[in-house]
């Protein structure tokens, strides 16, 4: 996984212009080529986002809030592993005042994906109700090679 800060006016890897006024954030980005192709590796990931950001910003980080954010990540590219075909990936960005953490999974297939009706005899299906449960917002954005699905943590 790499670390990058982007200094304010200056476009981000995934081509975002950060506002002017804003503080520098804390971004990293990780793909099954960087770090493994396991969702688990994702978690592993966002465990060492948040552990840099105490260290780095003094972020609070409630111990709920990172079981959160390693659940949405574990969910969220697990359906990218399972959905699109093709690469994908995951960022992570801190906000400037290290209260929420913002989880990026893209990938290649257009498709959006669709809460499932819940269905008590069904085994899966339920991955993006969690997700919903432990966001602040998720979206979706469509993209020129398919889809990036964005989520918003609170941390304290």
């Amino acid at each position: 996984m790499r670390f990058t800060v982007t200094p304010p006016g200056q476009r981000t890897a995934d081509g975002q212009q950060p506002n002017a006024t804003t503080a520098p954030r804390r971004r990293a980005s990780w793909s099954p080529d960087a770090g493994g192709g396991r969702a688990a590796d994702a978690r592993r990931a966002v465990r060492t986002f948040l552990a840099e950001a105490v260290t780095a910003h003094g972020a609070a980080v409630s111990a709920l809030a990172e079981i959160d954010a390693q659940v949405v990540a574990d969910e969220l590219l697990a359906n990218a592993f399972r959905h699109a075909p093709g690469d994908c990936g995951m960022d992570l960005e801190l906000s400037p005042d290290g209260t929420e953490l913002t989880i990026g999974v893209w990938d290649t297939s257009p498709q959006p994906p669709r809460v499932q009706p819940p269905g008590p005899t069904r085994v899966g299906g339920h991955g993006l109700r969690l997700v919903e449960a432990c966001s602040r917002e998720v979206t979706v954005v469509p993209t020129g090679r398919g889809k990036r699905v964005v989520a918003r943590l609170g941390l304290s």
